[in-house]
């Protein structure tokens, strides 16, 4: 399944954004190439970079690695409830509050990355294990409705707009 399989239907306009930064990728390769470029780019960084801020009020560098894991968990499990048919609606979530509550300033960067690692594989594990008939499953999480690819596609494209920030902004 590429991006050029989404609808426009399966994804809010928010999230427009990030969607098209997975252009052009296949679902399961994206994934995995993420995995390996993210780790890449992340060790490339100077250490004395991880916990700088570009402004007051933003998150340092580590934190936005601990945001990264937080929000792929969460696309996670919205995934699988969509998946498996859950037509509950899902409460969307803080992501300041999570980040300000994550302890990624205490943490290393090799600790960060040892994290993200296992969450990746465990999400390529659970998107291998989708049907074509589930990755179109729609549910409502925070202010609308997501298919399970459209989740998927939103980790690749979300994960690239932070590298592009800090690119960008702090390095």
């Amino acid at each position: 399944m590429t991006i050029l399989d989404l609808n426009d239907n399966e994804f809010l306009p928010y999230f427009k954004g990030y969607i098209d930064l997975a252009e052009g990728l296949e679902l399961l390769p994206g994934l995995k190439s993420g995995l390996d470029n993210t780790l890449g780019f992340y060790c490339s960084i100077p250490l004395e970079k991880l916990d700088f801020r570009y402004a007051e009020g933003k998150w340092s560098i580590k934190e936005i690695i601990s945001h990264i894991i937080d929000t792929e968990r969460i696309f996670c499990y919205r995934a699988l409830r969509f998946a498996r048919e859950d037509v509950s609606a899902l409460s969307g979530f803080d992501e300041n509050n999570f980040v300000d509550t994550s302890n990624a300033k205490n943490r290393t960067i090799g600790d960060l990355l040892e994290e993200y690692k296992l969450v990746r594989l465990s999400t390529l594990a659970l998107f291998k294990s989708f049907t074509g008939k589930s990755l179109l499953c729609k549910g409502v999480a925070g202010s609308g409705e997501v298919s399970v690819r459209a989740l998927g596609f939103l980790i690749i494209g979300h994960e690239k707009h932070h590298q592009n920030v800090i690119v960008e902004r702090y390095l």
